[in-house]
């Protein structure tokens, strides 16, 4: 499989591109500069694997959530470099890429957990500012790489729930609010608040995808935005005491 992948919805841009089973990346935390450096680190990781568009298989996109213009960069990115090379695409959230790399960081077991049967959930969280965080719970699956147990949301961070007794969590929405971190039953491994998406998950979320069928003309991939505003009025703020 020869998938390139890229993802411009947070402060983390990144590409990364996939080739029988090894993967190249390159990111920056660039914040506004997304649309300038991604097609750059596509010509980058495609030299570096000496494959052009047409060679490849297919694009994994990142659809969000998060930053409006990066969502919109991300998606519209995916869609032109797949329409030029007659490529399809699969559609990987930005909280499923975070849920997929946390199965891989190093942790420590709870007494309570070396019972179960697999490991637990994890929570991914990324911070949606105006007080709010995005955020979703997988479970991991061997077929397509993690599974959704609730749907993508974004809420105060005090409306977060749980949907087990025991939960990991990754991402910067734990930076973002701490007290994220006191949710009973929620285990944060080492550096997972410090998380952000790489494009090197999308790549292979992406790769399952594509073996079980789940990819999608360009033309049907849409954005996840979740909410349909990016700032409060001064009422809101006012409102919630917030500095924003």
């Amino acid at each position: 499989m020869r998938l390139l992948a890229l993802d411009a919805a947070t402060e983390n841009c990144s590409v990364a591109l996939l080739c029988d089973g090894e993967v190249v990346e390159r990111g920056a935390e660039s914040g506004k500069a997304h649309s300038q450096q991604l097609l750059g680190m596509v010509a980058e990781v495609l030299a570096l694997g000496n494959l052009s568009l047409a060679q490849l298989d297919g694009i994994a996109a990142s659809i969000g959530p998060g930053a409006f213009t990066g969502v919109r960069i991300s998606v519209a990115v995916a869609q032109g470099l797949a329409f030029g090379a007659g490529l399809r695409v699969a559609a990987i959230s930005t909280l499923e890429a975070l849920a997929f790399q946390a199965y891989a960081m190093p942790r420590a077991h709870s007494q309570a957990e070396a019972h179960a049967a697999s490991a637990p959930p994890v929570m991914a969280c990324l911070d949606a500012r105006m007080n709010e965080v995005y955020w979703g719970c997988f479970s991991a699956d061997a077929r397509q790489g993690v599974r959704a147990e609730t749907a993508a949301r974004v809420s105060a961070p005090e409306s977060v729930l749980l949907p087990a007794t025991i939960c990991l969590g990754v991402g910067r929405g734990f930076a973002a609010y701490p007290n994220l971190a006191t949710l009973p039953g929620l285990e944060l491994p080492p550096g997972a608040a410090a998380v952000a998406p790489r494009a090197q998950d999308f790549a292979r979320l992406g790769a399952l995808r594509f073996a079980l069928g789940l990819d999608v003309d360009p033309a049907d991939l849409q954005p996840l935005y979740l909410r349909d505003k990016v700032a409060l009025t001064e009422a809101e703020r006012a409102a919630r005491g917030a500095v924003i």
